[in-house]
């Protein structure tokens, strides 16, 4: 038993030494030799202990580095033994460590998860502390540009489908903000201290954003001035073909790769059927700073305050990119996995779509049950009960109140407040009849449907249409 204490002691010290050595940030090759060192102690342990999967934590320097000047937006965290973690700011970065971790380098997935900012909330418009992220990535080698056209495929079909307004799609790409910051005269060590001042420009005035950067970032006025000529330009592919031609963008390579990538992208777009949504825009930014290629913003558009003006842009809600560099930053020996996606903020969503029932005067639904089960009169407990497993069975979605004998009214009330659409009523005529009396909550129209009908009718007045996006 001794030797058995000794031996996870061991453990314990060696485990202390990996982790302090990547808190060093010291060489891979260092790093593999001790973690093997620390495999083989546990092997010596027993089946008990040594088959289990060594798997290392997920301190927060798993999360610096990424994210530019949002990085302030983190929640720190300390642990027990004083390791400082964090909260997870986005669903991106504990994906490619998923990847890395698992040696994945091919999946196509979806992940609806809480993640949590620093910032200062706006309840009106949708922005918490703690919120909802819905994001879609596709991981893989794969020609250029097939995968991204598909990622922003399905965020005009899903902004579309939820039926929340016109909205816009930007489109840029990292390179050709790169390639414009090199040829403008910005040093490479502000490159991405200007671009995340660049990705200010849909609430800041352009004066603003100049004064910004050479006020507070140190940059030379008229390298700013070059930087405002290429980043107020806005269009479609016409653009793109434009600054092909421009003759100081056209000789960088990077800048050149981009806009060739992007003249594909819209290829694409057009055969989806989406091109009529998207807009090449050179201040779009994305101040993440793991995006390496196309990175994409959707904003909700309101219609002009006067006839001729263009639409206005009344926020963000989902957006996305390529990271093809994130992964390897996670692989112990670098090993790259292209990637691409995008995120859709929930709540950013629900605060619109209750904006806009609100407005409408229309009743926001609270719960999915199609039709609730109530009787006129009383000590009919047991036949509500019947009637609504028979619905359960049939697939409806249905309920009853937990009384044994509710008043109608209360459970009319009830269906109104919570948006349910439909009543079933049971009373004791009904019941001598084998019929059922369906009442429509909005309009109050009541009918008699046969009992053995009822099944039918209630997914005949509550099925949805199906949606052309």
């Amino acid at each position: 038993m001794a030797g058995r204490e000794t031996l996870e002691e061991l453990v314990r010290l060696q485990g202390e030494r990996v982790r302090g050595l990547k808190q060093q940030k010291a060489s891979t090759e260092q790093i593999e030799e001790e973690v093997a060192k620390l495999l083989k102690l546990k092997a010596q342990l027993g089946p008990d202990e040594g088959k289990h999967k060594f798997v290392l934590k997920t301190p927060k320097e798993t999360l610096t580095g990424k994210y530019g000047e949002d990085s302030k937006l983190i929640y720190d965290l300390k642990d027990q033994g004083g390791e400082l973690l964090s909260l997870r700011y986005d669903l991106t970065v504990p994906f490619a460590r998923y990847l890395a971790m698992n040696k994945l380098t091919n999946i196509k997935r979806y992940h609806i998860a809480k993640v949590y900012r620093r910032d200062n909330p706006a309840m009106t418009r949708g922005r918490y502390r703690e919120f909802y992220q819905c994001d879609f990535d596709i991981a893989g080698q794969f020609d250029p540009m097939i995968p991204d056209a598909e990622c922003l495929k399905i965020m005009c079909e899903i902004l579309s489908s939820l039926q929340i307004g016109d909205f816009l799609v930007k489109v840029n790409d990292r390179r050709i903000l790169d390639g414009l910051f090199a040829i403008c005269g910005v040093p490479d060590t502000k490159f991405r201290t200007i671009c995340s001042s660049v990705d200010k420009l849909d609430k800041m005035s352009w004066e603003e954003v100049k004064n910004e950067m050479v006020g507070e970032k140190g940059l030379a006025p008229e390298v700013a001035d070059r930087i405002g000529d290429y980043v107020q330009q806005h269009g479609g592919v016409s653009l793109v073909e434009q600054l092909l031609q421009d003759p100081k963008l056209s000789q960088n390579k990077q800048a050149l790769e981009g806009l060739g990538d992007l003249k594909l992208l819209f290829e694409y777009l057009t055969l989806f059927g989406v091109a009529d949504k998207i807009s090449f825009d050179l201040s779009l930014a994305r101040g993440l700073d793991y995006y390496t290629g196309v990175i994409y913003e959707a904003v909700l558009l309101q219609p002009p305050a006067q006839a001729g003006e263009e639409p206005l842009g009344v926020g963000s809600v989902a957006a996305g990119g390529r990271y093809d560099g994130l992964v390897g930053m996670f692989d112990p020996k670098g090993r790259k996995v292209p990637c691409v996606g995008l995120s859709i903020g929930v709540e950013r969503i629900f605060s619109i779509v209750e904006q806009r029932l609100e407005a409408l005067e229309e009743k926001v639904r609270t719960t999915e049950t199609q039709v609730l089960v109530a009787s006129a009169q009383k000590k009919l407990l047991e036949e509500r009960l019947k009637l609504v497993s028979e619905l359960w069975d049939a697939g409806i979605k249905a309920e009853l109140l937990y009384k044994k004998n509710p008043k109608l009214l209360n459970q009319l009330q009830y269906c109104e407040e919570a948006g349910i659409p439909l009543v079933a009523i049971i009373g004791e005529q009904e019941l001598k009849d084998g019929v059922v009396k369906l009442r429509s909550v909005t309009s109050r129209e009541e009918v008699d449907v046969r009992r053995e009908d009822l099944v039918e009718e209630i997914k005949r007045r509550t099925s949805q249409p199906s949606c052309t996006c």
